[in-house]
């Protein structure tokens, strides 16, 4: 068993969800609002967490969407109130992780959650206050359980950020055997997510050696196993390796992400449908062909060191591979198969130039780039 003290306390092994009343004891959480979603719940996953809470009062919200919303926030919040709730459980994939921090503030700030959200200057707004949450993480993609942002669909349809290490999971219970039942192609939509995530921080210019460690092994487990956990889910390995992967790439975080994650962040907003991993894995071939560009990545041999955790032979192969992992798990070949279109571009681009990851890709792309970039992925 591995106890990890790295931004936070982790509880990572297979049958790692039976420490869950435990967790909420040391945390002091005595009656959880446990945040999660219909999925989840269909899956039976929901239960094996609300068996090991054992005798725990707590109250349910499983309606989180797959992008998260204020509005499902604030309903939330309700629920919260309406239970005299004094923390929070979220057991699911990021959507719900990201929701439950949304719930977080709201339950315990006033005002809308615009006015917290990053791109406002609202990080300094939100305060040791915010409720305390507990992670269980039943997908192998976001890495939210370890990360102290959210990502939510405001009122005014904005994809925005909020980003605080008050938000920061008290705990996140990573047990690998939740993730078995995931159907193929989540496994590999949420397993492009992790690998982005990995990749974004690696590229990214900022100087953090522990991020870049980390994100590099963590794209190392991570490409080795999202074929074999798609195509063969009861693999407890590659399941745990997918896991830890995840868990890597958010750790890794700090670095910041770049212009796939703007550019999904705010696609996903003009089409809330869209799935951000499988969004991630359109748009990594064209940005790691952009950053090859980049000085800072050229100086530091970030691709060739990618390639060399890839088992590639160059870094030019790296864009083709991402292309080709992603016919070999079945994930839609492009943009357009996603049913995007070239008359979205503008709203996406409007959107992707004012999001919080878009300064932290090694090189700022201007709106034209990003033009170009979303051409490359159709």
């Amino acid at each position: 068993m591995s106890l990890i003290y790295y931004l936070t306390q982790i509880q990572f092994e297979h049958g790692a969800v039976r420490l869950l009343r435990q967790e909420c004891e040391r945390v002091g959480i005595a009656r959880p609002l446990v945040v999660t979603d219909p999925g989840v719940k269909a899956a039976g996953v929901l239960q094996k967490a609300l068996d090991a809470l054992g005798d725990l009062p707590f109250a349910v919200f499983d309606q989180t969407p797959a992008n998260p919303t204020e509005a499902a926030v604030r309903a939330a919040v309700q629920a919260y109130r309406a239970h005299g709730c004094d923390g929070l459980v979220a057991v699911g994939g990021g959507s719900a992780i990201d929701c439950a921090k949304g719930i977080a503030i709201a339950a315990t700030h006033e005002g809308p959650l615009t006015h917290y959200a990053t791109i406002e200057g609202g990080s300094p707004r939100i305060t040791e206050r915010a409720a305390p949450l507990i992670a269980v993480p039943t997908t192998s993609g976001t890495g939210s359980e370890v990360a102290r942002g959210a990502i939510i669909i405001v009122d005014d349809h904005r994809k925005l950020g909020f980003h605080s290490w008050n938000l920061l999971p008290k705990a996140a219970i990573c047990d690998p055997e939740l993730t078995l039942g995931l159907p193929p192609l989540l496994t590999a939509a949420t397993g492009m997510d992790a690998i982005a995530h990995c990749m974004e921080t690696f590229m990214s210019a900022a100087f953090n050696p522990p991020a870049d460690g980390i994100a590099l092994d963590g794209l190392e487990r991570g490409w080795a196993s999202i074929a074999p956990a798609t195509q063969n889910g009861s693999d407890r390995e590659a399941r745990l390796n997918m896991m830890s992967a995840s868990m890597q790439g958010a750790m890794a975080f700090q670095k910041g992400l770049g212009a796939v994650h703007s550019l999904s962040h705010s696609l996903g907003g003009v089409n809330p449908r869209l799935h951000h991993g499988t969004l991630n894995a359109m748009f990594l071939p064209a940005v790691v062909r952009f950053n090859a560009e980049a000085p800072s990545v050229q100086k530091d041999r970030r691709l060739e060191r990618m390639a060399g955790a890839m088992g590639l032979a160059s870094a030019s192969d790296i864009p083709e591979a991402i292309r080709d992992m992603n016919a070999r798990l079945g994930l839609p070949t492009g943009l357009a198969a996603m049913g995007v279109s070239e008359d979205m571009f503008d709203a996406v681009i409007q959107g992707a130039m004012a999001d919080h990851c878009h300064k932290t890709n090694p090189r700022v792309a201007t709106a034209d780039e990003y033009r170009e970039l979303l051409r490359a992925s159709l």
